[in-house]
């Protein structure tokens, strides 16, 4: 049986533990099976190391839960890093290291940004010679095998990425093909993808490709998902403000399943036959009150799917 979780918000807890606590419970109290802790929103790493201190006190909050955990890297991680590369490695490892002490098997990645999001010019794009980009790809790879090899017991999965207006392509990985080329290229058995659903309709949206083509294209490679919900509509990127957006369906909403325009149950369909990983929700922290509904109709979505392939003759299994 598939396990549905949802992510601990680090906007929302912004390292209280307390806070952390209390959403275990709620998590608890609405059935959720599983939950993916984001390392950055509990402190757990100062500086590109482990806080063992601040582990030990996450550790004896997560023992009174039953939950199936997944770790979340910090957000600006860059395996494509120019400025400091090894600080980035550092924060890597801190990562995985994190997930090892709470008996995690799972570490979602942000692949390598030729340009990172906090890096934007004002006015424009940044271009890089196609040399440079081979080499940034370069590293990301040999860095991944390296550290991968250091891991044996968690898998790393490579989140695609989101479009940005104006911006895009930053990041190789807004595109599934290519996304698919570079984990082929790294070539490890625990190195797979988280596919994000939002990101995925969004990118599809802006380049022009079919969304359930895609998914079915990498559909052995998946290991982990991040589900939520959207209008598909790119935005720039400085445009973080949800009631600006939202109005207009654009940006990266995070919305609970069902408020947006993404087809999670034709999605879902393309591996839900082969598929052992969690369902894992990443809506925002203002979405906080509707979270035991999205599970509800992301169930819906997923029994219904189900029955479908069965009925076709797939070998899913209900959740």
């Amino acid at each position: 049986m598939l396990k549905t979780g949802v992510k601990i918000d680090e906007v929302r807890i912004d390292g209280d533990l307390k806070k952390m606590r209390c959403d275990l419970d709620h998590y608890r109290a609405i059935g959720m099976k599983a939950t993916e802790i984001p390392v950055h929103g509990v402190d757990a790493i100062k500086y590109g190391r482990l806080d063992k201190r601040q582990v030990t006190r996450i550790k004896e909050i997560l023992k009174d839960f039953d939950f199936q955990y997944s770790v979340h890297c910090p957000n600006p991680l860059n395996l494509m890093d120019r400025g400091n590369p090894e600080l980035h490695i550092s924060v890597f490892k801190a990562s995985l290291e994190f997930a090892s002490e709470i008996d995690s098997k799972i570490v979602v990645y942000h692949p390598g940004r030729y340009v990172p999001e906090e890096a934007f010019p004002v006015n424009g794009k940044v271009n890089i010679a196609v040399d440079e980009k081979r080499r940034l790809l370069d590293f990301e790879v040999s860095t991944i095998q390296d550290i991968s090899s250091e891991f044996p017991e968690i898998t790393i999965c490579m989140e695609n990425a989101r479009p940005y207006l104006f911006h895009s392509p930053y990041c190789y990985a807004e595109r599934i093909d290519l996304l698919k080329e570079q984990l082929l290229r790294i070539n490890r058995d625990n190195v797979k993808i988280n596919l994000d659903f939002g990101h995925l309709y969004m990118a599809s949206k802006f380049y022009g490709f079919d969304p359930v083509t895609a998914a079915n294209d990498i559909k052995d490679l998946i290991t982990h998902t991040h589900i939520h919900d959207n209008f598909g509509n790119a935005v720039y990127c400085h445009e973080k403000q949800q009631t600006h957006q939202i109005p207009f369906g654009k940006g990266d909403s995070h919305m609970p399943v069902g408020w947006g325009e993404i087809p999670i149950g034709e999605i879902l369909s393309t591996f839900i036959d082969t598929y052992q990983g969690m369902l894992m929700m990443e809506l925002r922290s203002r979405y906080f009150a509707y979270i035991e509904e999205s599970k509800r109709v992301l169930t819906e979505i997923f029994n219904k799917t189900y029955n479908k392939c069965r009925t076709a003759g797939y070998g899913a299994r209900k959740q």
